[in-house]
């Protein structure tokens, strides 16, 4: 692609949520900090170290001190993907938000492919390209975001896709309560309650190559399916209230 043709956005917030990621979040960090360099003129980059024990907190420290423009904060203790989330959010002081997360199965070059979706929509979202994890995980995903594209009326192809843009207006806007892994659809389902239009587009996803994955056992996906429904009810009661008010 035609580096002078990109949009350039003046102001972004990059950041990824890490547990025990000391093998990846140097790589990781100097990555954003490369891809962000050549398409943004002004940027920070917060690493979202989620109560790791390991030495996940000292690296993060250690990269903030060698580069102004990369800040660590601590979740302690550890808060969880959606606490991690949240913290970033709330953290981001620039104009657009770009999150991926901290284990280097993403390409930070790719984001060229998503800062065109912000000239037509809100949000730019990605989706997985031939993705690199196990047949019953691809499976599990699938059936997920069926289920989630059909409660929420949402027609996206990959809703946990760890790779998207939000304006950080959105987030003055809601407010977010999952601390799980439903932190995406709630994002994006409170999004689209208020008008957000939201553009997708494929990255490619690749083998972890250290460290270990943290989400998918019984009790993350037990939860998720429980706040997925305490959500829907949030949302519908949320419409409620906002329609007796607009009549009232």
């Amino acid at each position: 692609m035609d580096e002078t043709a990109l949009p350039k956005p003046r102001s972004f917030t990059v950041f990824f949520p890490c547990y025990n990621e000391e093998a990846n979040v140097e790589n990781t960090t100097r990555a954003a900090l490369r891809a962000f360099e050549r398409v943004c003129d002004d940027f920070e980059i917060i690493i979202v170290n989620d109560g790791s024990s390991d030495g996940t907190a000292e690296i993060a420290d250690r990269l903030a001190r060698e580069d102004s423009r990369v800040r660590a904060v601590h979740n302690n203790p550890n808060l969880g993907y959606g606490g991690a989330l949240q913290r970033g959010f709330r953290e981001a002081r620039k104009e657009w938000i770009f999150y991926t997360d901290g284990d280097g199965q993403f390409d930070f070059e790719e984001v060229d492919k998503l800062l065109p979706l912000l000239d037509d929509y809100d949000i730019a979202s990605a989706y997985r390209l031939n993705r690199s994890d196990s047949l019953m995980r691809k499976l599990n995903a699938f059936g997920w975001s069926c289920l989630v594209n059909a409660v929420f009326r949402l027609r996206l192809r990959d809703i946990d896709c760890a790779f998207k843009i939000f304006p950080k207006k959105l987030f003055d806007e809601i407010e977010m309560k999952s601390t799980g892994a439903l932190i995406d659809t709630e994002i994006l389902a409170r999004a689209k309650q208020l008008g957000y239009t939201i553009g997708q587009v494929g990255v490619h996803h690749y083998p972890r190559t250290a460290g270990e994955q943290s989400g998918a056992n019984l009790s993350v996906i037990v939860r998720a399916f429980k706040e997925l429904f305490l959500l829907r009810r949030d949302i519908r009661s949320t419409k409620s209230r906002t329609r007796k008010t607009n009549a009232g």
